[in-house]
């Protein structure tokens, strides 16, 4: 039986207080529904895609759709001003006698391919199919400005989507409630409660990250997800990434050692031609100069370049007023002048190519260190700067990502901190492995965190 996911995007977000619906609001240089779409695209069980839009966002949507070739989606129909309006829209216009849909929230962006795998598996079973979590706040029952009860939480429950069913029950509940001269409803589970008293709701249990968008705090932390690489989980699969790899053109600027070492020698095992530039053979990326001989070099001799990946660090470790004139200096021209001359310079060989920049950031960006505050702060940096370039350079189709590995057993590491448990660390390797499978996907945008 057809699986027909239907992603609910009229909303015109007037709890968000923005004056574009939320649902079209930028997260790490991505529309929201971008995220929501490519979730459903990904998924295996979904053969087809609906979107329900406001009229003045049809062309809108269909852009995001053919830009990034989220080839599910059938069609793209008008929603109404109430949710059930868009719902019903959806059910019309499905041809379909009989089928599966899957309807979802376009501003929860990061629903999982397990939920969505779970409410589609649930309906072999089972005509109607929510998704909940436990409640993590005491509810309670108010009458004006008096609290009436307070229900027992062990039966209480949050409602997320998707909620699933199959067409012949949802179309009977609907038309029943339609009906109604005076209805109201919250959503589609709650129509089947209602019109369809004896048909049963499965649960599927939902996630805290599958959250609604809803207001403008929910931004913060929907970008502080995307920024800790929750969403975007690469996968590590090695042949994928040896197709990929083969005859690809590599630049590393720091492939002497440590983590670009590692990359080098693992994109070489995958048939990648791989080039490393650093200060040992002459290439300071604080020197625009430096980063354009190298790149020409590459270009002369393979005539492309298909991915830069800049693993360039410095780590002063002492408080900054201890640190001189030269070691500030130094530390701002690598960690972050040196990331935009790579990038500046880049620009035009990975338009050429359709190719991808690869930035490093360190877990040490989220929140300022005592004693190498330099080092953290510029780490941030790169976070915004590979955001936003992310987004300057989409129209170009160059990707552009950033690789944020939790402490790792590198020469610059042991230099600043000693000699530290081995198990307490990753491994380069283990950072390399993720950064050729970062490489071998589609993202653009991302803070893929690598974790022990």
């Amino acid at each position: 039986m057809k699986n027909i996911g239907v992603i609910l995007a009229s909303g015109t977000g007037s709890r968000f207080g923005a004056k574009m619906p939320k649902q079209f609001i930028k997260l790490a240089g991505k529309p929201i529904i971008q995220y929501t779409l490519e979730a459903f695209q990904k998924a295996s069980c979904i053969d087809e895609i609906i979107v329900v839009t406001g009229d003045s966002y049809t062309d809108f949507v269909s852009g995001i759709v053919n830009d990034n070739k989220i080839n599910k989606v059938t069609k793209i129909i008008s929603g109404g001003k109430e949710r059930y309006e868009s719902s019903w829209s959806a059910i019309q216009c499905i041809d379909q006698e009989e089928c599966n849909i899957i309807f979802h929230d376009a501003v929860r962006p990061f629903v999982s391919q397990r939920i969505i795998n779970d409410c589609v598996e649930a309906l072999n079973e089972w005509n109607a199919v929510d998704v909940v979590v436990d409640p993590t706040d005491t509810i309670v029952k108010v009458k004006g400005s008096t609290i009436m009860s307070i229900p027992d939480r062990r039966f209480l429950g949050r409602g997320q989507t998707p909620q699933a069913f199959k067409k012949s029950v949802i179309t009977e509940a609907y038309n029943r409630f339609l009906a109604e001269p005076n209805r109201v409803a919250s959503d589609d589970c709650g129509i089947v409660l209602k019109y369809l008293p004896t048909e049963p709701v499965y649960i599927v249990k939902g996630e805290e990250s599958n959250f609604k968008i809803t207001h403008q705090q929910d931004i913060y932390l929907a970008d502080n997800i995307i920024r800790d690489g929750v969403l975007a989980q690469v996968e590590n699969d090695r042949e994928k990434i040896e197709q990929c790899m083969s005859d690809k053109v590599i630049v590393i600027f720091g492939g002497s050692s440590g983590i670009g070492q590692s990359i080098l020698v693992k994109a070489k095992e995958f048939g990648a031609n791989v080039y490393s530039f650093s200060r040992v053979n002459g290439c300071d990326i604080s020197q625009k100069e430096d980063i354009n001989k190298a790149l020409e070099k590459v270009l002369e001799l393979e005539n492309r370049i298909d991915c830069v990946i800049n693993t360039v660090g410095v780590l002063i470790k002492k408080p900054i007023s201890f640190m001189t004139d030269e070691d500030i200096i130094n530390n701002c021209n690598v960690n972050y002048v040196g990331a935009i001359n790579v990038a500046r310079q880049s620009y035009e060989h990975l338009k050429s190519s359709q190719g991808m920049l690869v930035n490093f950031t360190s877990s040490s960006f989220t929140r300022g260190r005592a004693n190498y505050s330099l080092y953290s702060s510029s780490k941030a940096a790169i976070v915004n700067f590979t955001q936003a370039l992310a987004d300057e350079w989409q129209s170009s189709n160059i990707k552009v990502n950033c690789i944020n590995p939790e402490r790792t057993d590198t020469p610059m590491r042991r230099k600043s901190f000693g000699i530290e448990p081995p198990e307490s660390l990753l491994t380069a390797e283990q950072v390399a492995d993720t950064t050729l499978s970062l490489i071998a996907s589609n993202y653009t945008g991302q803070i893929i965190s690598v974790r022990k």
